[in-house]
């Protein structure tokens, strides 16, 4: 049900005990706009008054949909990137063709859905950036050619790149205040993509592919495209799910943030009389406040540059920023150094990956590492309210763990070790993922929410194609790389406690 509203001054007695509860609220600090900060405490205030509801249930299964396709298409042209080199006499590149035109795509990918996101709001690019990333993922397993393949592997990793900031940004921002941590939680998602392209893996791969550039003709390499096809058809029935299961709104924090205050009250008492929930909220409320300044100013251009603005109000929010991109920079790096170098490292210690009968070994490794995925979303969850932790604990513990168990790879000497602390750095490492993930829409204000996160996730795609680089140019037979990749976590986990603001229990407005 609706009540008739709250007088004028039992809404700012509402305005004025989040002011004192939460002091170190992050946009009552950072916003200098004041109307939007008061209507957004508003509207929060209305989102935890209506609660969890099917809604939001049906919300986080269908954003979930976006973290698991982006990881299985990272993964699945990483996994079919040394077939398609065999296959088109590729395997002497120095620099990894189809993973660099990955991190192109996801690059451009990141920058598009991200700042789009702010301007046309999340629910055309929710709808939209699915069916695209499936259409190409079908195309590229029917590729003839290398340069046409690595073509389409850069499109479908575009139309899936900025997943992250869209799904946590359209998630979070419909939100009670308690369910925060649900957009740590969707990195379950992300493991749960790994995991569905290691088993694929494991059948096609396996079975289907040449083992030499010798004699590797398309019949006897059709692994990879099978994955392929697979994976576009998945990407494809998550697609179809997102806009049938549910009509998608846009975000009532968005709304407020476009001067749309009867949309957003429309939405939030729709939802509270449908699911018999009491809301408080009115228009008139709303409207007292005045209207948000410099909404739709100019060309695109301008407006892009207003939502880049938005981020960098205050040196605090700056600071705070600079050091979120540090995280994004940080990770960016030390990630893929452990994975392009991890297999010289083994051959350096005396073991080969490609032992007798390795082929269906290693894809059932490989299949298992990934499940280990699911674990670190499910070990961060319940640290994120712990009180001596939080959110900055989380990134750090996680960050130490796997700084700890990278330094322990180093002393790798057999299988067996390779395979189990392998398992264990997957695991910590999605850990710090999924709460990274989840804290970097709350360190940023609405109106500039996924624009903040795409340039984010933008940057650490750069990290990743300067990766690719130094595999192609460094020397894979010094063990360096390793330790520089531990290093990096142990800064990942002191720039973490160097964020100056605590999102845990806060308005996010």
């Amino acid at each position: 049900m609706v009540d008739d509203g709250m007088k004028q001054d039992e809404v700012l007695e509402v305005i004025a005990d989040a002011d004192s509860t939460f002091s170190d609220d992050l946009f009552g600090i950072v916003i200098k706009d004041d109307v939007l900060y008061k209507k957004q405490v508003l509207v929060q205030k209305a989102l935890d008054d209506i609660g969890m509801t099917p809604f939001h249930w049906k919300l986080f299964f269908l954003n979930s949909f976006g973290y698991a396709s982006d990881s299985l298409l990272v993964v699945c042209q990483s996994i079919a990137q040394p077939q398609v080199n065999l296959e088109f006499g590729r395997e002497n590149d120095r620099i990894p063709g189809v993973s660099t035109a990955s991190a192109v795509g996801l690059l451009v990918g990141a920058i598009f859905w991200g700042v789009g996101a702010d301007i046309i709001g999340r629910r055309l690019a929710f709808n939209s950036s699915l069916f695209l990333a499936a259409v190409f993922v079908i195309i590229a397993g029917a590729m003839p050619s290398y340069i046409s393949f690595t073509a389409m592997v850069a499109l479908y990793s575009a139309a899936t790149g900025g997943n992250y900031c869209l799904d946590a940004s359209n998630l979070l921002e419909f939100l009670p205040r308690k369910k925060a941590f649900l957009t740590t939680i969707l990195a379950v998602a992300w493991g749960f993509g790994y995991t569905i392209t290691g088993l694929l893996a494991w059948a096609f791969m396996s079975n289907y592919s040449c083992l030499s550039a010798d004699n590797c003709p398309r019949s006897s390499n059709q692994g990879w495209r099978y994955l392929h096809y697979t994976s576009g058809g998945l990407v494809l029935i998550a697609a179809i799910l997102r806009v049938t299961i549910i009509h998608m709104p846009h975000t009532p924090k968005f709304l407020i943030t476009q001067n749309r205050d009867e949309e957003a009250v429309k939405f939030l008492t729709d939802i509270a009389r449908k699911y018999n929930r009491t809301t408080t909220i009115t228009v008139e409320q709303l409207s007292s406040y005045g209207a948000i300044q410099d909404v739709k100013e100019g060309n695109k251009v301008r407006r892009f540059t207003k939502h880049v603005r938005g981020i960098f109000v205050s040196r605090k929010s700056t600071y705070s920023y600079i050091l979120l991109l540090m995280l994004w920079l940080l990770i960016g790096l030390g990630d893929p150094l452990y994975s392009y170098f991890r297999p010289y490292y083994l051959k350096t210690r005396g073991y080969q990956d490609n032992t007798t009968a390795s082929n269906y070994i290693v894809w059932r490794n490989y299949a298992i590492s990934n499940i280990c995925g699911l674990v670190g979303p499910l070990l961060a969850w319940p640290l994120l309210d712990f009180k001596y932790l939080r959110r900055k604990g989380t990134l750090a513990v996680s960050a130490l763990a796997t700084m700890l168990f990278l330094f322990g790879y180093t002393q790798v000497r057999t299988p067996t070790q390779n395979t189990a602390l392998s398992f264990c750095i997957n695991a910590v490492e999605t850990m710090f993922f999924a709460a990274l993930y989840g804290v970097t829409p709350e360190l940023l204000p609405t109106g500039s929410r996924a624009t903040g996160y795409g340039i984010a996730v933008a940057l650490n795609r750069v990290c990743n194609i300067f990766a690719s680089i130094i595999a192609g140019y460094a020397n894979v037979e010094t063990t360096a790389p390793l330790f520089i990749s531990a290093s990096m976590f142990g800064a990942l986990a002191v720039v973490s406690l160097l964020l100056p603001f605590e999102p845990a229990g806060k308005y996010i407005a």
